[in-house]
């Protein structure tokens, strides 16, 4: 599989005369999601194997791991997790927090290798 590239420097914010708008991918193969973490709650420890991801924090304050750094994010803060990255998304905090997901490259739930899962999955 080709390694797919970083997108966050072709990503723009345009203005408009009535507000703007901020452009994420332009004719890329892509899979979008907002994902809302309860407080208290993480994702599985993950890698995908066929798509890269891109990560905006849209609202909340969450825990975000990429490969062996962990840190806090707040509203605005983006992510790139690169194939065969290990990631999760967690919640310490007492309100939801939600994230923009773009998936780039195949999409496919079936690729998820959890190396570490609460749920037992």
């Amino acid at each position: 599989m080709t390694p797919i590239a970083d997108p966050r420097s072709a990503m723009f914010i345009e203005e408009r005369p009535w507000g703007t708008f901020e452009q994420f991918c332009l004719n890329e193969p892509t899979t979008v999601k907002i994902i809302t973490v309860q407080p208290g709650h993480r994702l599985s420890l993950q890698t995908h194997s066929t798509r890269a991801e891109f990560w905006r924090i849209l609202d909340g304050s969450l825990d975000v791991t990429v490969a062996q750094e962990t840190q806090r994010a707040s509203a605005g803060a983006s992510f790139w997790i690169p194939v065969g990255t290990a990631h999760r998304l967690s919640n310490p905090t007492a309100t939801p927090g939600r994230v923009l997901e773009i998936a780039f490259g195949e999409f496919d739930e079936g690729d998820i290798e959890r190396l570490h899962d609460d749920h037992g999955r």
